[in-house]
């Protein structure tokens, strides 16, 4: 388990935070092991009625810390991003993020497998997998343009624009829009919604829900990884963070 992500049970509820806000939940390898650690518990927890989410400080998540990434190089079929990956779309719990700041990478394309998406206004979605020489995971290839359709998706995901909450309700990767500072309060309001529910109907329903497309999720993960894999050991991709990390220092 990760310092940097708490699990807490309380009344039914999974609560999952990414708790490394000096570098804005930046997720390393550790936190990935922790996070699918977490959400594949839940697999056969029958006291469990949801899961939340979220991340602590100015920003959901920043993304890959790429630096220890980089350093670790995961390899093999258990990697632990892809075990969080693969634990959330087949996760049988009503799953609930609740998303601010800057929501990266990662921090925007688990979204698509949560079943309701809080995000404070002014949160900022991105994914910059092209620009760090990377294809996009997740299922995102296939989920973004299903969702937002493929010229869209396009924008986001090839070119790497970033998105605000305005477009992402609008084509639906967000549930409900929250003001600014309420996000704790319209996830305690939520949360308290859900479990006033039935909670085996809620269940079986969340499986129905989901059910249809499940399959071939985790299929086009799998196409995803395997160039994801074979991204990483590139020259572009190290090229490509090497100019990222330039960059930020320059910046800074």
């Amino acid at each position: 388990m990760s310092e940097h992500v708490t699990v807490e049970r309380r009344d039914g509820v999974l609560a999952i935070t990414m708790n490394r806000p000096e570098r804005r939940n930046a997720i390393t390898v550790a936190m990935y092991a922790a996070l699918a650690d977490a959400i594949e518990s839940a697999a056969n927890d029958a006291a469990l009625r949801l899961i939340t989410l979220e991340g602590a400080g100015e920003d959901f998540t920043g993304g890959n810390d790429l630096a220890d990434f980089m350093a670790e190089m995961p390899s093999g079929d258990d990697i632990p991003v892809w075990r969080l990956l693969k634990a959330l779309a087949a996760n049988p719990v009503p799953l609930v993020a609740a998303v601010h700041g800057n929501a990266v990478g990662i921090g925007t394309t688990m979204l698509f497998h949560c079943d309701l998406v809080l995000a404070e206004e002014g949160t900022r979605f991105i994914m910059p997998f092209v620009d760090l020489g990377l294809v996009p995971e997740a299922a995102s290839s296939l989920l973004m343009p299903r969702l937002a359709g493929r010229r869209r998706a396009a924008r986001y995901i090839l070119l790497g624009e970033p998105f605000g909450v305005e477009e992402a309700s609008e084509f639906g990767l967000v549930s409900h829009r929250v003001a600014k500072g309420g996000l704790k309060d319209a996830l305690a309001t939520l949360v308290a919604q859900i479990l006033a529910k039935p909670p085996e109907s809620l269940r079986l329903t969340q499986r129905l829900l989901r059910s249809e497309d499940r399959a071939e999720i985790l299929e086009r993960m799998e196409l995803e990884n395997s160039h994801f894999a074979e991204r990483l050991r590139s020259d572009e991709v190290r090229q490509a963070i090497t100019a990222f990390f330039e960059k930020r220092a320059v910046k800074s």
